[in-house]
C-alpha cells in the first residue's frame, strides 16, 4: 500500500551525519558527488554533466519531498542523499496490504567504506517505523553492487527475490536483488540503539 509522505522539516542527527531537507545552497555539493563516474551508475542514473542538470534534480528533490540530504557533520557539506520512494512491494500480493516505502540512497565516492551509509539507513528506518508509522521498508541493489548489498544486510533487510530493473537513463536492463524489512521483525530484534532513539526531531510535521 503506497502512502503519502512529506519529509519537509525532518532533521535526524546520527554520530557523524545529519539527515535533513535539501536547500538551494546545496547545489554545488550535489554536483560534486553526482558528477563522479560510477556513483550514479550504481543506482541506475548517469553522472551529472553540468550544474544545470544538478539544479533540476535538486529542484525535484525539494518539490517531491521524499529525499533527504546527507550532511557530514565534521566536513560540513552534503555527501549524498537518502529517500523513501514508491516500493516494488505494492505490486506483490504478499505485501501490497502493508504501509510500505522503498529506501534509496547515494553516497559520494570519497566517503565509501567508512560505515556512513548503514548509519544513515538505520536512522531512517527508525524514523520510518516511528513517526511515519510504516509497516515495512524495502530496498534493492544491482547484483554487481556488493557495497550496497553489505549495507542492506547490515541493516537487517531480508532477501526476497531476484528481478530486473530498467535503468531509463542508462537505457539498460540490469539484474537486481530485492529485500524487505518488516516493522514487526525490527521491533522483535532488528532495532539498534541508534534506530530506537535517533537524535533530532521532525520539525513541522532507486537510489536518490
Amino acid at each position: 500500500m503506497d502512502v503519502a509522505i512529506d519529509l519537509t522539516g525532518v532533521f535526524i542527527e546520527t554520530e557523524r551525519l545529519v539527515l535533513r531537507g535539501w536547500r538551494a545552497d546545496d547545489l554545488a555539493d550535489l554536483y560534486v558527488y553526482a558528477s563522479v563516474d560510477g556513483v550514479g551508475e550504481m543506482a541506475g542514473w548517469r553522472r551529472h554533466q553540468s550544474l544545470d542538470e544538478s539544479r533540476k534534480i535538486l529542484d525535484l528533490f525539494m518539490a517531491e519531498r521524499d529525499v533527504l540530504a546527507l550532511e557530514h557533520k565534521r566536513d560540513r557539506k552534503v555527501i549524498g542523499s537518502i529517500g523513501l520512494h514508491v516500493s516494488w512491494a505494492n505490486e506483490e500480493d504478499a505485501y501490497r496490504h502493508l504501509r510500505v516505502r522503498e529506501v534509496g540512497y547515494v553516497l559520494a565516492r570519497d566517503y565509501w567504506g567508512q560505515g556512513l551509509m548503514p548509519e544513515a539507513v538505520r536512522a531512517l528506518v527508525g524514523y520510518g517505523f516511528g513517526p511515519l508509522d510504516l509497516e515495512a521498508l524495502t530496498c534493492g541493489h544491482f547484483v554487481s553492487n556488493s557495497q550496497s548489498r553489505r549495507v542492506i544486510e547490515k541493516c537487517g533487510f531480508r532477501f526476497v527475490k531476484h528481478s530486473t530493473f530498467f535503468a531509463r537513463q542508462l537505457q539498460q536492463e540490469i539484474a537486481d536483488m530485492k529485500y524487505i524489512l518488516l516493522r514487526s521483525d525490527w521491533e522483535l530484534g532488528g532495532k539498534s540503539d541508534e534506530a530506537r532513539h535517533p537524535a533530532g526531531d521532525a520539525r513541522g510535521c532507486r537510489g536518490a
